[in-house]
């Protein structure tokens, strides 16, 4: 369990980064503003409290490095800090459904398939040839003058033997 989040994490690391520039973008140009208009309603409760949020919030979007000074203030730290982790938890849930998404579904993802990464110590050159033969993969050739069946299929070169030749000849005559 603790491998398939940590090669989770792994195959996200740059996406995470990615994610708290985000989280700090956000914090600067939208939350700070948020926590502003929703402290000025407080600050006007005889007013309409949308017209308020709505006036507020529309002055602060185009000044988001005047309201950095503003939210850490004595009047508007309470009320930013308060915004500030409810977007947080937010987020944090947002980025764990993306974390789970992102691990692995079984031990075998992001191997490559079709050359010899199941062998170890060289046993594929029981088999394979690493330097002569039809290439199957980069350094993994299928060597031409092995004996017996050597059970390997390859897809996209078109190999065949005398023997097979002289089966299709048959198989064309017969039909």
């Amino acid at each position: 369990m603790f491998d398939k989040i940590r090669r989770g994490i792994k195959k996200i690391k740059n996406k995470l980064i990615v994610g708290a520039i985000l989280w700090v973008i956000i914090t600067i140009v939208f939350v700070s503003p948020l926590s502003i208009a929703i402290h000025d309603i407080s600050l006007n409760p005889n007013e309409d409290g949308f017209v308020v949020f709505i006036e507020s919030i529309g002055e602060r979007l185009g000044k988001p490095f005047s309201n950095l000074g503003l939210i850490f203030s004595k009047e508007y730290i309470g009320s930013f800090f308060s915004t500030l982790w409810k977007f947080t938890i937010l987020y944090i849930i947002v980025a764990a459904v993306g974390i789970a998404k992102a691990m692995p579904k079984h031990e075998y993802d992001d191997i490559e398939h079709g050359s010899s990464d199941w062998s170890e110590n060289g046993e594929q050159y029981k088999v394979l040839s690493k330097n002569k033969g039809i290439l199957l993969a980069e350094k993994h050739y299928l060597p031409l003058n092995k004996r017996g069946n050597i059970n390997v299929l390859v897809v996209g070169r078109f190999w065949i033997t005398e023997n097979q030749l002289h089966m299709l000849y048959q198989m064309h005559i017969n039909s």
